[in-house]
This record gives structure tokens, C-alpha cells and sequence, in this order.
């Protein structure tokens, strides 16, 4: 067989939010590049339309229909992981509100999503043992509040640069046991999340002109780093927010 440090084959991966946008296009990719594929949503029929589209065996894959902001239904996810060898924590939203307007109301709704449920994910699969020695998780953060402090997206921001705060300490904590904890913080993404009437579509293709690259992200931009991430070419690498924004930071 040809090397290829690269591969997620013999892995077992669980992707969050793979309902659609960067989850859905990870799941996909880790599928193709070997690994055996645990998908969770809060959308079934979504869900069901991603897990039609990973590569190789299907029934090795496995779908988990959970809403990751009710504790019980954390609970129960992780009660039902089998032992993972990654996790890419997509699940996510966001907002475009001045601060101003950013009531307690506003910043609990977008932490419950953005940083309460991946981090109370993350803390029970440590604690309960799921992710299995030398295991990789990737948080899905944003250059927003770490890199880019755009107006607007104070709420949002807060919530991720928040995630990214965790994401190191877990590294720190969870290197005794070899586990491995990361993020990518990317630019824009071109994922239905952007077009939802929020910004115009004519405000969004002018912002694409200011990436030194000529335009937003794709969804296999972000997979293909989380991808890295979880395979043994990243062996050394914790702690780490890997920024994927087209050159938009520099």
C-alpha cells in the first residue's frame, strides 16, 4: 500500500453538525480518506442525507440523531459513541448584531450553540474515556474574535474566541493521556448559514473581494484541514488554532 500519512483509515471519527455546511462536507471527506464515520444532527432528514453520501461501506457508519444544547440528549450521544479516534465538533451558528444590541438574552443564545455544547461534549467523551488514547479533536472556531474583530460580530465572536480559549486548555489537560485537541479558525465560509437574508447577497460577493485569494471559503477548504488534523501528520501538534482564511487575517 502506498504511504500516506493523510489517511483516516482504521479510524473512527465523530462530526458534529453534519446536517449540512463544513460538518456535512467533513463527514464526507473522512469517509473518503478511510475513516469509519459517527455523524450526529438535531435535522433527520438532513442527517439521512448526508450519511447517503459517505464513501466506502455504509454500514460501518453510524448516524445519532442528538440536539447538543439539551443535556440529556448529550448524555445519551455519548452514552451511544462507540470508542473514537477523532472528533471534529462542527455544530454552530451565527449572528451579525451590534453590540448594542447584544442583550444577555443574545450572547446565552449563541453560547448555548457555539460554546456550552461543544465543550460539554468534549469534557463528558474525555471523562467517560470515548476518545481513545492518542485521539484527535478539532473545534471548529473562526477567525472572528481571535483573528478579525469585524463590526457586528461581537456576539458571535465572543462565543468562538471563547471555544478557542477552551481548546487550549484541553490541550494541556488531555496531553497526558495523548489526546490530541486543535482548532480551525476560518474566514467566511460559503455555507447556507450565509445566506440567510441577514447580509445581501450583493454586501457578500463585495466582501469577497477584501480575501487576498478572491473569495470566501468552501466547505472542503476547512475538511481537508481538519483532515490534517486528525491524521498521524499532525502526530505533534496540540494546542494549535489553525487559521483557513484565503489570507484575510494578514
Amino acid at each position: 500500500m502506498e504511504f500516506n500519512p493523510f489517511s483516516l483509515a482504521g479510524k473512527t471519527i465523530l462530526v458534529t453538525g453534519a446536517s449540512s455546511g463544513i460538518g456535512q462536507t467533513t463527514a464526507i471527506v473522512c469517509s473518503q480518506m478511510g475513516a469509519t464515520v459517527v455523524i450526529t444532527g438535531r435535522d433527520e432528514e438532513r442527517l439521512q442525507a448526508t450519511f447517503d453520501q459517505l464513501a466506502a461501506a455504509q454500514e460501518e457508519h453510524v448516524k445519532l440523531l442528538a440536539d447538543l444544547t439539551i443535556p440529556d440528549e448529550v448524555d445519551r450521544l455519548v452514552a451511544s459513541l462507540p470508542p473514537l479516534d477523532g472528533a471534529v465538533l462542527c455544530a454552530g451558528n451565527s449572528t451579525t448584531l451590534p453590540l448594542q444590541f447584544g442583550s444577555r438574552e443574545k450572547f446565552n443564545e449563541m453560547f448555548d450553540v457555539n460554546f456550552f455544547a461543544p465543550v460539554e461534549l468534549l469534557r463528558l467523551m474525555y471523562k467517560k474515556k470515548v476518545l481513545q488514547k492518542g485521539a484527535s479533536v478539532v473545534l471548529i472556531a473562526s477567525i472572528g474574535g481571535t483573528h478579525s474583530f469585524m463590526p457586528g460580530n461581537g456576539v458571535y465572536g465572543a462565543s468562538k474566541a471563547a471555544l478557542n480559549s477552551v481548546m487550549k486548555y484541553a490541550a494541556r489537560e488531555y496531553a497526558s493521556r495523548k489526546v490530541r485537541v486543535n482548532s480551525i479558525c476560518p474566514g467566511m465560509v460559503d455555507t447556507p448559514l450565509i445566506h440567510r437574508g441577514t447580509i445581501t447577497e450583493d454586501q457578500l460577493a463585495e466582501d469577497a473581494k477584501r480575501y487576498p485569494l478572491g473569495r470566501y471559503g468552501r466547505p472542503e477548504d476547512i475538511a481537508n484541514g481538519a483532515v490534517y488534523l486528525l491524521s498521524d501528520a499532525s502526530s505533534w501538534l496540540t494546542g494549535h488554532d489553525l487559521v483557513i482564511d484565503g489570507g484575510f487575517s494578514v
